[in-house]
């Protein structure tokens, strides 16, 4: 049953914008340089690198990562691309540096599974968060779990935060990062993947000031996988037989940094919080949790999440293969755009134009090993936010 209030759920009516473009798809990824005009050749395992963040800065430079969860083989997990090429593999080139990005290098200072990231386009910096684990690893080394601030120039290492004593080294799943730029706090999604049916989730909260983090909303429902819900795209469920088990996943703030909404990808609801009490170390879990508001349900299956200048909040839906707006103004769900091209819409962003951009990756085929090599294909999809109407859907 609860399938089905997902896939017939009525959020509203599409509203003023524009249809989906398939604004670049990429054959696979590189990090080599291109030669006399010619695309760069492939990276041998270009399928075990899929696409799965994005962000842009002020200029218009997009960073992506490409997370070790199916290999640890990627020669890095953090890079920018160069959106001028519109096919072929994707350009990219490892950010801070290869050094940086290496597996083997210091754990408590090398970047080793990055999903997650935030560019700050007030401080000039990148907020990358390291799930610390790769492929193949039952836990994160010591000092692995961590958020590194980066200077978006330079690449240096503005600060460490160390996360171990607010994760779990085997159990946790840092999936994704919102930050209060003005504020210089960060709030982190732990989805608990690792510790699956159990999941260990909670919301992190990191201050830029002092360097500390703390945990709060451990295991809470609101974070928590909904019982019986599956997770389904084009149709059919992901992984039978060995069901999706992911919680709290998208997080995003206001633009004026005083709300935070999240959403559960084996979930339907989006929820928010008032980020006051977050930002109140002496407030207790029960307090925060008094405070946590239900949006209402979503419609699908959920991923990335993304707020606009005007403070409307965007979701990728992963079972309409579409974005799905919400107005904090009207309190009006809907899905404004959905096309049968999206495999697994994943991160959000906005773009310096206004336009939204999000990654589709077909992540959950990739995860599953069921994408030949190659046959990947990393798409970039775009979606103006105006312009002429869309019917409902």
């Amino acid at each position: 049953m609860a399938v089905l209030a997902i896939l017939s759920t009525t959020t509203g009516h599409a509203t003023d914008t524009a249809p989906l473009e398939r604004w670049r798809s990429y054959a696979g990824v590189s990090w080599e340089k291109p030669r006399d005009g010619a695309d760069p050749a492939p990276f041998a395992a270009s399928v075990d690198a899929p696409i799965a963040g994005l962000h842009f800065d002020a200029q218009g430079t997009a960073y992506v990562s490409t997370p070790r969860l199916v290999s640890a083989g990627a020669l890095a997990t953090l890079s920018t691309l160069d959106t001028r090429a519109q096919s072929g593999p994707a350009r990219l080139t490892a950010f801070p540096s290869t050094a940086g990005n290496a597996v083997t290098g210091a754990p408590d200072q090398s970047l080793r599974n990055v999903l997650g990231f935030h560019v700050d386009r007030k401080n000039g910096w990148l907020w990358a968060l390291d799930m610390g684990f790769v492929a193949g690893e039952s836990e994160a080394p010591a000092g692995a779990q961590k958020v590194l601030v980066l200077d978006l120039q330079t690449g240096r290492t503005v600060k460490r935060i160390a996360l171990d004593g607010v994760a779990d080294r085997s159990g946790s799943f840092l999936n994704d990062i919102a930050v209060d730029e003005r504020r210089r706090v960060a709030y982190i999604s732990d989805s608990g993947m690792r510790s699956a049916p159990n999941n260990m989730v909670g919301l992190i909260v990191v201050d830029f000031a002092s360097g500390q983090a703390r945990r709060v909303l451990d295991k809470h429902p609101a974070l928590q996988i909904e019982p019986g819900v599956k997770v389904m795209s084009h149709g059919t469920e992901v992984w039978p037989g060995n069901p999706l088990l992911l919680g709290i996943n998208g997080i995003a703030l206001s633009p004026d940094g005083l709300t935070l909404y999240w959403t559960v990808t084996t979930g339907t609801h989006v929820r928010s919080l008032r980020t006051a009490i977050l930002r109140k170390a002496d407030a207790s879990d029960q307090q925060i949790a008094a405070a946590i508001r239900d949006l209402g349900a979503v419609g699908g299956n959920t991923d990335g999440i993304v707020t606009d200048a005007r403070g409307r909040l965007y979701i990728t839906d992963v079972t309409r293969n579409g974005i799905v707006r919400y107005d904090p103004r009207t309190q009006a769900m809907s899905l404004i755009a959905s096309d049968d091209g999206v495999r697994w819409p994943d991160t959000p962003a906005i773009h310096p134009d206004g336009a939204l951009v999000f990654t589709s990756s077909a992540l959950n085929e990739h995860f599953a090993g069921s994408v030949k090599n190659g046959r990947e294909r990393y798409e970039l999809w775009r979606l103006p936010l105006g312009g002429r109407k869309l019917k409902a859907n």
